[in-house]
């Protein structure tokens, strides 16, 4: 088997996943496409646009490529695994039937319903007018979202009627989010912490990463406009009740709901949840790994992570995962692939961004990064690139600071020292993430 993989993407997700691919001990060439300065460092960046299907096929053909991995939404969405499979090219990421859990959050919902899985209540609306009318009914505060793929950005927490307007208003009438808006979501708002579940699955076996917690809002004590993410931590702890109720009331009957539709899944379907006091609710599904989550739960994966796709790629995850135990890793039972974590490490990411953003920023800003690069501490680029210059800022979320440790304190200290040691005109962060870890 070709140790040779491609991950595609240019992000800090990609940058994490090159990071964690590097550390196999099969030593794996690997390239990114179009990468990142981050990615270069464990691979090679290659000028191949996601894009184009046909020249992905080619370059894999040429390279012998043993595995690609996917790393962002848009490809998996318009059906750049099915291209690969149809060439007989192993592939970690589903095909445009399974993307369009992440694609059409109408869809999600339609899946939600069919396996009986908690969600919040909702409307579908292409009409503002009509989106006007039923927000009469709701009470307030109230959720919007453009159905479609928007980067984490389509999404309104409205507290006032005037806002929740606005917000219509901006997706289906001046189009903000262009195709992914014209068709949005009016959903009831519910309350409790967040949780990030990624779920590795050949779409028979299935296994549950570290749950983590991500920081969405720009501003501290979640405040201001959605984000990407400006922060994450992994592993957050939960009661022995919740983690086989995660798994029992929302994670198995999903999958069982795939199968039943005959949608193929392979590779990782995360389950954005809320922790109500009535027990937990899907949010959202995202079809990819979770951007920062990726940063912190993929360091905590015990064993060899390019195994780990592969075998899902392949669908021989099931074999796989005979060779991971609970008892060597005290991780809780309930929670189904707890053997591939690291229970007794923590890791936190802070995510630094460009003054302006979500909204609009400059680029091109020199970076100065901190000359720490170790098991305890890293930088993973995101929004970077090289210039004659040097290292600029090239995108509005710039780097993430990642710290890991066997005390969430230690591993939260390190993470902010390196964003102290990390400097470019016009540099932000937040100063709260991790501070709650219930």
């Amino acid at each position: 088997m070709s140790r040779n993989v491609l991950v595609i993407g240019s992000g800090g997700r990609e940058h994490a996943l090159v990071r964690q691919l590097a550390q196999s001990p099969s030593e794996p060439a690997i390239y990114a496409a179009p990468g990142n300065p981050g990615t270069a460092l464990n691979g090679t960046n290659v000028d191949l646009d996601p894009a184009d299907h046909e020249a992905v096929v080619a370059f894999c053909r040429a390279k012998e490529i043993g595995l690609v991995i996917i790393g962002p939404e848009d490809p998996l969405i318009a059906g750049l695994a099915d291209h690969l499979h149809k060439a007989d090219i192993p592939v970690f990421g589903p095909g445009a039937q399974g993307a369009r859990l992440e694609g059409d959050k109408e869809f999600a919902k339609e899946i939600l319903t069919g396996a009986g899985v908690a969600t919040p209540r909702y409307q579908a609306f292409s009409s503002s007018q009509a989106a006007l009318k039923y927000l009469d009914k709701m009470d307030l505060p109230v959720v919007i979202k453009a159905c479609g793929a928007a980067q984490g950005k389509g999404v309104a927490v409205c507290s006032t009627r005037p806002e929740a307007e606005e917000f219509i208003a901006e997706c289906l009438d001046a189009q903000r989010f262009g195709s992914s808006g014209l068709r949005i979501l009016v959903e009831e708002c519910i309350f409790g912490p967040e949780l990030s579940v990624l779920i590795v699955t050949d779409g028979q076996s299935y296994a549950l990463l570290a749950p983590s917690r991500d920081h969405k809002r720009i501003g501290e004590q979640d405040t201001g406009p959605n984000t990407g993410g400006m922060g994450a931590f992994a592993p957050v702890e939960l009661g022995d009740a919740l983690y086989q109720e995660i798994d029992t009331r929302v994670v198995l009957p999903v999958l069982a709901e795939l199968r039943r539709r005959d949608i193929p899944y392979r590779g990782v379907l995360y389950a954005g949840l809320m922790l109500t006091d009535s027990g937990p609710e899907v949010l959202e599904f995202n079809c990819r790994f979770g951007d920062p989550e990726a940063q912190v739960v993929l360091p905590l994966i015990r064993g060899d992570f390019l195994e780990l796709c592969q075998s899902t790629a392949e669908g021989r995850l099931g074999s796989y995962l005979q060779g991971f135990s609970i008892e060597e890793t005290g991780g809780p039972e309930g929670w189904p692939g707890a053997g591939l974590t690291d229970w007794n490490r923590h890791t936190v990411v802070v995510v630094a961004a460009s003054d302006g953003y979500p909204g609009s920023y400059v680029k091109g800003h020199a970076i100065d990064l901190p000359s720490q690069d170790d098991e305890k501490g890293w930088i993973i680029h995101a929004g970077t690139a090289t210039t004659d210059q040097g290292l600029v800022t090239a995108g509005g979320r710039v780097l993430g600071a990642v710290g890991a440790n066997e005390s969430p304190a230690n591993a939260r200290d390190t993470a902010y020292g390196l964003l102290n040691d990390t400097h470019f005109t016009g540099l932000i962060y937040r100063r709260d993430i991790a501070a709650k870890r219930g």
